[in-house]
């Protein structure tokens, strides 16, 4: 360790001045090997080392570096300081990402404005500005919406691709906006619904369906918006729904199985063919909740799943004409499901 040597006392005072001594604060340090007055003490930065420069012995560790950092983060070897803005966006691909703000304080002359007005001009063009509002409200209805970044970033893509080759012009920006979250949910395998996508961004039914047939035409996309290089399997099928709906009813994790076993049975059976996937997807929870035993009402039911009362009584009701074909015999050998337990009115 470093000795700490105090400097000499303070000289005494003149005839005129009060008599006050003191010790001098000042300290510094001294390699205790070399005991030189004037120490060569360097401070490795590179190692975090404070060593003696005469004979080296490391006299503290754990240097903390103050200087400014520069560091080269270009591709190419030389010197090149710059270090600002965000990582750079595949997808805004040859367009300017970094911002110029000009500030409005000019004393009053109005230079500023003018300014600003040169600056929005020329930095970027109207359709790299409508790109760069479309990519912030994906993201921020991604983010409301509680969906990963994977579902933004292709639904980025495939607003990219819609602007490029003008497949929606004259359509609002915020229906086609929509469509692309429809298609990326379907395409990432979290399927969401034609109306929790209008209650997300206020859109109508309509004009999202307008728009989501224009893109599923132009993207060769399959019914249910899978692309076409994937199975041949329905990923917005309504047992592609039926976790949702079970956690936010609280069910236990076999209800959610054997309803999409049900579920794949009626298919099979050609039972409520022609319903969307969210009234089979109520349906089908009610008469499992009733054939094991879960009491959930059908008020309940229809407020998750976002479909009338009505509708999923009447998936029950055909489910439960062919209730012998539906459920297994195995459930019932082993005790979790009872064809009694199934009321034949709907309402009870």
């Amino acid at each position: 360790m470093a000795y700490s040597q105090p400097f000499p006392l303070a000289a005494p005072p003149t005839k005129n001045a009060q008599p006050t001594y003191g010790p001098d604060l000042a300290v510094r340090l001294i390699c205790p090997e070399c005991r030189d007055p004037n120490p060569n003490i360097v401070e490795e930065f590179g190692s975090g080392d404070l060593v003696c420069g005469t004979c080296g012995l490391v006299l503290g560790d754990r240097i903390v570096d103050t200087r400014s950092e520069w560091r080269t983060f270009a591709n190419d070897e030389g010197d090149d300081p710059s270090r600002v803005g965000a990582a750079t966006d595949p997808l805004m691909e040859g367009m300017e990402q970094l911002d110029t703000v000009i500030s409005f304080r000019d004393g009053g002359t109005g230079i500023a404005r003018e300014l600003q007005r040169a600056a929005s001009r020329s930095q970027s063009s109207r359709s790299e500005r409508n790109l760069l509002t479309a990519f912030r409200d994906i993201s921020s209805w991604c983010d409301q919406f509680s969906l990963p970044k994977t579902i933004s970033d292709i639904a980025k893509q495939l607003y990219k691709r819609s602007d490029e080759e003008k497949l929606l012009r004259g359509k609002p920006l915020d229906a086609v906006i929509a469509a692309c979250i429809f298609i990326a949910c379907r395409q990432a395998h979290v399927p969401r619904t034609f109306r929790e996508i209008c209650n997300l961004t206020n859109v109508s039914k309509k004009v999202l369906g307008q728009c989501y047939k224009a893109l599923e035409q132009a993207f060769n996309l399959t019914p249910g918006a899978s692309a076409t290089t994937q199975t041949s399997s329905n990923t917005s099928g309504p047992e592609n729904l039926l976790v949702r709906y079970c956690n936010h009813l609280d069910l236990p994790a076999n209800v959610q199985s054997i309803c999409s076993d049900i579920i794949v049975a009626a298919r099979e059976h050609g039972i409520a063919d022609g319903r969307s996937p969210v009234s089979i997807a109520g349906g089908a929870i009610y008469f499992t909740c009733h054939l094991l035993g879960k009491h959930k009402s059908v008020r309940d039911i229809s407020t998750v799943a976002g479909v009338s009362e009505g509708t999923i009584k009447l998936v029950y009701r055909l489910y439960y004409a062919e209730k012998e074909k539906l459920v297994k015999q195995e459930w019932i050998d082993e005790g979790k499901a009872k064809l009694e337990r199934l009321p034949f009115d709907a309402n009870k």
